[in-house]
């Protein structure tokens, strides 16, 4: 079976959560659409995000597409949030860019469509609210090929038309074109997976138009992954269960992971005193709050490791290189205020924790001022994170 990690990012408010619930219910995942307006996302799981509407850190869910098993990591929106999503981007095999029909490209966009470029990342563009006043197609593909690029195609054309659109994003595909009069769907796929062709579908995630079409078109054209039979991981994220137990979020990239494995980040760069072994004990396949037990997965499979105490995120395993620095980074220092009687080494211990998850935090003691110093992006998150805190 093929295994296709999807990433679907937006600049807030352009209805990715929407679109993911879309996704879920058109594959038969959910009995019913769920609405961020509502609270009851099955992605947007934690309270903090059902209070505020937003999407705060990243989740999976698990889709079944034809021969495809497609793993869907919904990203936080939010600019404050947005180095949680640059950490899912290591892991994607391609990536569903959700673009506001009614506010075409946005500053936040011009943002996720470098770091997709940077990452290398093959992307599928969804132009939501197509059913509002005000949203104009052409127009709206206008501005994309002359803002992101001129591979942004409308995939709402049939045939010739279509293949003709496609064919001038690449002289090769073009010269073949004109010789064959029309072009496979691997070789269509051959162009969205070396970021020459950027599928566009037009529609309206709440009403569920247009949704089928994109799902069609991820099967279609969406990568073949090719993976060594040597075993290898990237691990994109760390957070804590609801027994407080470690996981540890990884995407397989070689061979097979077991349970009881011997995992470790040995490396000719690293000093003996860095390295570290440590067994497998459960791999979980997430799908929103849920999970399944498993005994092994392949390559391709994104899934959720216990028993690991000194993975982080950006973490190569196995063959898996060293992690390159992020290109976002937070602008913000903050020193954190200690209630009374509070002991700031103890206090140290506890934030530390919310560094495994978040290490672009930087949390430092600063030992001449006797203080905590925390880096952060902005407003919002400094309120999530005093919550968090609190907790």
């Amino acid at each position: 079976m093929r295994r296709l990690a999807v990433g679907i990012l937006a600049h807030v408010d352009a209805g990715k959560t929407t679109l993911s619930e879309a996704l879920l219910y058109r594959t038969g995942c959910l009995r019913r659409l769920g609405r961020v307006d509502h609270g009851d996302a099955f992605l947007d799981t934690a309270p903090l995000e059902r209070e505020r509407g937003i999407t705060i850190f990243s989740k999976q869910a698990v889709l079944p597409l034809g021969e495809t098993e497609l793993t869907l990591l919904d990203t936080p929106g939010h600019v404050d949030f947005s180095a949680e999503m640059e950490r899912t981007l290591r892991v994607l095999d391609c990536a569903i860019l959700v673009i506001s029909g009614t506010d075409g490209v946005q500053g936040h966009t011009r943002t996720l469509w470098r770091l997709l470029e940077q990452y290398g990342v093959p992307t599928f563009v969804f132009i939501n609210k197509m059913d509002l006043p005000g949203a104009d197609r052409a127009g709206l593909l206008a501005g994309l090929k002359r803002r992101l690029g001129d591979g942004c195609t409308d995939f709402g054309a049939e045939g010739a038309a279509l293949l003709e659109n496609v064919a001038v994003c690449d002289e090769a595909a073009l010269e073949r074109y004109l010789e064959a009069g029309t072009l496979s769907d691997g070789e269509v796929a051959g162009l969205v997976g070396a970021r020459k062709l950027f599928p566009c579908y037009f529609g309206s995630a709440l009403r569920l138009e247009g949704v089928d079409a994109l799902l069609e078109g991820l099967e279609r054209y969406g990568p073949r992954p090719d993976y060594p039979p040597e075993f290898g991981a990237r691990v994109y994220k760390i957070s804590r269960d609801a027994q407080g137990g470690r996981l540890t979020h990884l995407k397989v990239t070689g061979g097979r992971l077991r349970v009881k494995d011997l995992l470790t980040n040995r490396r000719a760069d690293l000093g003996e005193e860095q390295i570290w072994e440590e067994k497998a004990d459960q791999i979980r396949i997430y799908s929103g709050e849920r999970y399944r037990a498993v005994e092994e997965v392949p390559a391709g499979t994104v899934c959720a490791v216990t028993g690991l105490s000194r993975t982080y995120p950006g973490e190569g395993l196995g063959w898996e290189r060293a992690p390159e620095p992020p290109a976002l980074e937070p602008v913000l220092t903050y020193q954190v205020l200690l209630p009374p009687g509070c002991d700031p080494h103890t206090a140290l211990l506890k934030l530390r924790e919310l560094q495994e998850e978040d290490p672009q935090l930087h949390i430092v003691w600063n030992e001449p001022l006797r203080e905590i110093h925390i880096q952060l992006m902005g407003e919002v998150q400094l309120e999530v994170l005093r919550v968090l805190i609190a907790q």
